[in-house]
């Protein structure tokens, strides 16, 4: 141990008394592949531990070392950042952590001893004669020395701290033994709930719906919130409102805790989640840096009831808790080109959101919480009379933080497929150890959480699959039983109001012709003013 020591000081104390810089890390980056690249080799997480916000994430590194070969196959089949390849390196830089840190305590130890002999020849001796004294100079000699290792020790401390955990928390979860190996064509379908509805006419997508309806507008907002938003109006916005109210109270009723959380987060706190908001393609949205350092819009209200929880312990009385939210979600989605229209995939929407923190006394609760979870989903989304199919996603669908995930997916019949409209996941203690959540045991002491989460309604395809399900032949809509107290109405209809007519520079309704005549365009300006 002390040669290895010793070798590390001796090749790294010059470079460990130098400034750290992340230009060598950038340059890393740039000379791996370009498929190999990490997202930014950065980690707002590392940062905020080292500014003294939380304590550090204790990752489960003991596995890693004592299973590296699993972890490598895992890595593998996982969909991520690293590759097999880079394990090694990772144990490599983790057991050079580990013998500094262990140097680093038995030098201040040492110092301390050190310290209480010139505190007693201090305690024994006259000041004048103190100084002539050989073992006062040679305590003193020996605690300088000690003091200069340990300065350039501390050093290599946070410089291979800092490459650890850049690499480390970029790991991912677990896998459950049954989580099929592969993409998302290896998805097994593990129930089937409810039939495809038959229809005697042609059925119409949501969109076509809710335009005649006037329940939703997506045309000609460009100018005005820009691609992949949408108006809800009327029936369409009540519709949104009535889904809210009821599973927010059907999950409340069953003991879950309601919670209004932030929007706006801390890019730290997405990254406890097993998210990487400064990946190239990052799904999240950023505020301007030099205004608002480092705060990300949420595409999930996991991520603000997770930071909730964050730094804190539960009482093991009051677990498993079970939290429902309901927030607006933000996604860029810019890594599709798919469902420009309609909405599928929009860059705002809100919904419902459940997630559990429970304990890991017998290994089994956070597995039991999930499928808890989705006999809820299940118990909703069959409420809502819906055909839909449970998923058990493969390895490359997990992303980072899930140990296991079910989809559901509910069959949308404009679309003429299945299309994905929950999904459901046991993180075990993945993104407690980044966060610090703990429970306290009966004896005080206190332990990592397992966490599970599952999407309760997401409102936009939840819309979908209602107006697409229970469509009508004479182009009303049919409002599912639970959801007419909170509407008021068992159908919707056509508003006897008249829809907006567009007046604006784009407008291709040529019957505006006829009024023209009572109209002018004034200088410089597109649209028309009437006189």
């Amino acid at each position: 141990m002390a040669t290895c020591i010793a070798t590390l000081v001796r090749a790294g104390a010059r470079r460990a008394l130098r400034p750290f810089s992340w230009s060598g890390c950038r340059d890393a980056a740039l000379a791996l592949p370009r498929h190999r690249r990490v997202h930014s080799l950065r980690s707002s997480l590392y940062e905020h531990v080292r500014d003294g916000f939380s304590d550090k994430p204790e990752l489960d590194m003991r596995r890693v070392c004592e299973e590296t070969e699993k972890v490598m196959a895992n890595v593998e089949r996982r969909k991520g950042e690293l590759r097999a390849e880079d394990i090694p390196q990772i144990v490599s830089v983790w057991k050079q952590l580990q013998a500094v840190r262990g140097e680093i305590s038995r030098l201040e130890e040492q110092k301390e001893n050190v310290r209480a002999r010139v505190r007693a020849l201090v305690d024994q001796h006259d000041k004048k004669v103190l100084s002539t004294l050989p073992e006062y100079q040679r305590a003193r000699t020996e605690g300088r020395e000690i003091r200069n290792t340990l300065n350039q020790l501390y050093r290599l401390e946070s410089e291979l701290e800092q490459k650890h955990y850049l690499r480390a928390l970029l790991l991912p979860n677990t896998t459950h033994p049954s989580v099929p190996v592969g993409d998302e064509s290896q998805a097994t379908v593990v129930e089937s709930v409810g039939r495809k509805r038959e229809f005697d006419f042609e059925v119409k997508g949501h969109l076509e719906i809710g335009e005649r309806l006037d329940l939703i507008r997506q045309r000609r907002l460009a100018h005005v919130s820009g691609h992949r938003s949408y108006y809800l109006r009327g029936a369409g916005a009540q519709l949104q409102t009535a889904l809210q109210n009821f599973v927010l109270d059907t999950l409340q009723r069953k003991g879950f805790i309601a919670m209004v959380v932030p929007d706006l987060l801390k890019a730290a706190v997405f990254e406890g989640c097993g998210m990487q908001p400064h990946a190239h393609q990052s799904q999240a949205y950023c505020l301007d840096p030099s205004r608002f350092p480092d705060l990300r819009l949420a595409g999930t209200g996991e991520v603000g009831i997770a930071g909730y929880f964050m730094d804190h312990a539960v009482n093991i009385k009051d677990l498993p808790v079970r939290t429902v939210c309901c927030s607006t979600c933000y996604r860029a989605e810019t890594d599709t080109g798919r469902e420009t229209w309609g909405l599928y995939r929009v860059h705002q929407f809100n919904k419902v959101e459940m997630f559990g923190v429970t304990a890991n006394e017998t290994g089994e609760e956070s597995s039991q919480l999930l499928e808890e979870f989705v006999s809820l989903q299940k118990e909703i989304f069959s409420a809502l009379e819906l055909h839909f199919r449970v998923l058990d996603m493969p390895t490359q669908e997990l992303g980072p933080p899930a140990h296991r995930k079910f989809d559901i997916e509910a069959w949308m019949p404009g679309r003429g497929s299945y299309g994905e409209i929950s999904s459901a996941s046991n993180c075990t203690d993945y993104q407690s150890r980044r966060l610090n959540i703990l429970y306290e045991g009966e004896t005080g002491s206190l332990h990592y959480a397992h966490t599970v989460n599952a999407t309760a309604c997401a409102i936009p395809r939840m819309i979908i699959s209602i107006l697409e399900t229970h469509q009508m032949k004479d182009g009303t809509v049919r409002v599912p039983r639970v959801l007419q107290p909170y509407m008021g109405s068992e159908v919707i209809e056509k508003p006897k109001y008249t829809p907006l007519k567009y007046t604006g520079p784009n407008q291709r309704d040529y019957s505006l012709s006829s009024s023209l005549s009572r109209t002018t365009a004034l200088p410089g300006m597109k649209s028309l003013i009437t006189i």
